[in-house]
């Protein structure tokens, strides 16, 4: 099962029970040896055969298959509902895995006007240097944007910064009838929220550094399909390009996934208040957060998501100066890139994690804020942002 491909299907008795239950125990159980209810972590490289091609349990190499990586990738497998994950070393080296895994030189890629911008540098640096060709478009007004040569459908929902939502079932029905591969980031949502794979996506990616390890303390990447043959061909490159993480991260990512049930509560509780606040205070122009009603995804975030997740963003009144201001003067969010674990975090997404599409049609206006809303005390944080803002 691992030699050569990295493929991990979902294994063990706990199918059918609810998120959290799976989030503790798939690809988890108790240790036969010791009866350690926790994962080792099997630091090594290679592994002793019985005689040659007498694997032991499959491994023979720790790029083609670790059992700690094991573990952690039945466990997003079963936690998006999946029957093969794949773990990364980042985000991108699982886009990456996508892109060069299941296409070829000249393939069309439609993608979000208001992607990541890592995902867009890596389209537009990368993967077109190698032949790719992508289009940038309103994932609402899809059909304009495929043509004969489209493979691919890229989708994020909620979209980072602007919190835009995409109907994932309309658009998987409407590529699948051209035979296009519809992949979902859902790296903003988390599989506690969002669940594509049940809504017609074939691939789900996440950055496993976000919501899904939750802390801060680990960079990782995952990949998540049902499909036996996108099983193979992505296993296979995750083998060949070996862009995977090691035993730790696996560990660290594993003791996230087993807290993200109730840290994505409590996210989402405090997102709520904070936009609340926002959309009252008189120096902001708008606020984007799908729990709003005033968001135009309220609806379509509510059918397919269970709640709305802990990202919020703002544009302020007063332009790009005042909110790189406000970045500046906060003390409880934390001025700094990345999103999803404990602590709060504050940025300026036209400065920072989108720099890399100002001058493009992704770039996003310069007045925005982007806060990724932790699990402080929401009245500590609606404070802070009262004497940021002023």
């Amino acid at each position: 099962m691992h030699e050569g491909t990295g493929s991990t299907s979902v294994t063990g008795g706990v199918r059918g029970h609810g998120f959290s239950t799976l989030a503790i125990h798939a690809g988890q159980e108790p240790d036969p040896l010791t009866g350690a209810v926790v994962p080792p972590i099997y630091a090594t490289s290679t592994y002793k055969q019985d005689g040659v091609g007498g694997l032991r349990g499959g491994y023979e190499y720790s790029r083609s298959g670790n059992p700690t990586r094991t573990a952690l990738e039945a466990s997003l497998a079963a936690i998006e509902g999946g029957s093969h994950g794949f773990a990364f070393a980042s985000g991108l080296a699982a886009e990456d895995a996508i892109l060069r895994g299941l296409l070829a030189p000249g393939d069309h890629v439609v993608i979000p006007d208001d992607a990541y911008g890592g995902t867009f540098r890596l389209f537009d640096k990368v993967a077109a240097k190698w032949g790719l060709r992508y289009t940038a478009a309103p994932l609402t007004d899809l059909a304009s944007a495929m043509n004969a040569d489209t493979k691919m459908v890229w989708v994020e929902t909620p979209t980072n910064p602007l919190l835009n939502i995409a109907d994932i079932e309309q658009i998987a029905d409407l590529a699948h009838r051209s035979g296009v591969t519809v992949v979902v980031d859902n790296t903003f949502a988390s599989p506690y929220l969002q669940q594509p794979l049940a809504l017609g996506a074939d691939i789900v990616v996440h950055s496993t550094t976000k919501y899904v390890g939750g802390h801060s303390d680990v960079v990782g990447g995952a990949v998540i399909v049902n499909d036996d043959e996108l099983a193979e061909k992505i296993g296979f490159h995750q083998n060949a390009m070996g862009a995977v993480g090691g035993p730790f991260d696996a560990f660290l990512t594993l003791r996230g996934i087993k807290t993200l049930g109730v840290r994505m509560d409590r996210h989402c509780d405090n997102a709520e208040r904070v936009a609340e606040y926002l959309a009252g205070h008189p120096k902001i122009a708008e606020v984007r957060y799908p729990g709003l009603a005033t968001h135009p995804g309220h609806d379509l975030a509510g059918k397919q998501m269970k709640r709305y997740g802990g990202m919020v963003s703002f544009r302020h009144k007063d332009g790009e100066q005042a909110a790189l201001d406000v970045c500046g003067r906060t003390e409880v969010f934390i001025l700094g890139e990345s999103l999803g674990g404990v602590e709060s975090l504050i940025e300026h997404p036209g400065r920072m994690t989108h720099a890399s599409v100002v001058g493009s049609a992704l770039e996003v206006p310069a007045d925005l804020v982007r806060l990724s809303v932790g699990i402080e005390d929401a009245d500590d944080l609606l404070a802070d942002l009262r004497q940021a803002l002023g």
